[in-house]
């Protein structure tokens, strides 16, 4: 399919709270205003999130902030990879309170508050700190991002009135700190990698999503792999793309995805658009959850990829896959 590439700040709502069909496509930066996702106009459809995602060598690392109109959804989980212990602390308040978003990426700081949960998403020069902190983990981790490394925005449009704003931004260099239980544990710079999902828009009620990502090296280069599917099919968008060294290079076709939850050891295949991907699952983080007019029901898969993007080939990125089935 064509996708436009942006090369120059828009607004993503016009006037009376309809797309702005000049934002649509992608962009190497967070060239899309989206301040008039602010619960004027839209109201329950209104989803706005900030999620990061730190690998280390011994642990990963998640925090998410989100309001959805009628509820904040927020939550703070940590991995130990060898071991596959797990801490994790959610949050789901109803009406939404205690979650502060800025209206666009890096505008300010993005916090949580909530029983026994808190998380705050600060901007500083050149980086962002994140502190993520329930009674039994916590972590304090700044992630510095090359300024020339490009990142993956996307305007994916439904329709004039349901429409999504996502910025992907893979293998940004981490470091810091993480305390379990009172034990600390390093984010070693150079071997710690960040992944953002910021996301603004407004969304259908019933929504499937595939969500994949990884960041490592290949021969010594800085290699990222973001690749997405059903929830974009038939919007003339695509999430897909490869990061090497500072370059994104922009995958503009839907693939293909073969695997089966109910034997999620089994490798997935994520093909297409020059993409030829194995990823080999290590550690199924699942979640299930109804309460009434919010019901979730999520596969997180933790491993490997491994494969070729035309003549580039990887193996051993450590990342995830998922599958997730939202009524929101």
């Amino acid at each position: 399919m064509a996708e436009r590439e942006l090369l120059a700040p828009v607004k993503l709502i016009l006037p009376g709270g309809i797309l702005n069909a000049d934002a649509v496509g992608w962009a190497r930066r967070p060239l899309v205003d989206t301040s008039g996702i602010n619960g004027r106009w839209g109201w329950p459809r209104n989803k706005r999130w900030e999620y990061w995602n730190v690998v280390t060598p011994t642990h990963v690392l998640a925090a998410t902030v989100s309001s959805i109109d009628y509820a904040a959804v927020h939550e703070i989980w940590v991995l130990d990879r060898a071991t596959q212990q797990s801490w994790g602390k959610a949050a789901t308040v109803i009406p939404a309170r205690g979650a502060i978003l800025p209206a666009n990426l890096g505008a300010g700081v993005a916090s949580a508050r909530a029983t026994g949960l808190s998380i705050d998403i600060t901007p500083e020069a050149g980086s962002v700190r994140l502190q993520a902190r329930t009674d039994a983990v916590s972590f304090d981790v700044v992630i510095t991002r090359p300024a020339d490394q490009d990142l993956l925005a996307v305007v994916v449009p439904w329709n004039r009135r349901r429409f999504q704003y996502t910025v992907k931004d893979v293998a940004q260099p981490a470091s810091g700190s993480l305390t379990i239980d009172g034990v600390s544990f390093p984010v070693p710079a150079g071997d710690s990698w960040a992944v953002l999902d910021h996301g603004r828009g407004r969304w259908p009620y019933d929504v499937h999503w595939n969500w994949g990502a990884g960041s490592g090296r290949v021969d010594g280069e800085v290699f990222g792999i973001q690749v997405g599917g059903k929830w974009t099919v038939g919007s003339g968008s695509t999430e897909n793309g490869i990061l090497l060294g500072t370059r994104l290079h922009k995958i503009s076709e839907e693939l293909e995805w073969r695997y089966d939850l109910a034997d999620w050891r089994r490798p997935w295949r994520i093909v297409g658009g020059g993409l030829d991907a194995t990823f080999t699952p290590e550690f199924d983080r699942t979640a299930v959850s109804n309460l009434g007019v919010i019901s979730s029901r999520t596969d997180q898969c933790f491993g490997y990829w491994s494969g070729r993007f035309d003549e580039v080939a990887f193996d051993a990125i450590y990342g995830w896959a998922e599958d997730v089935h939202n009524r929101w």
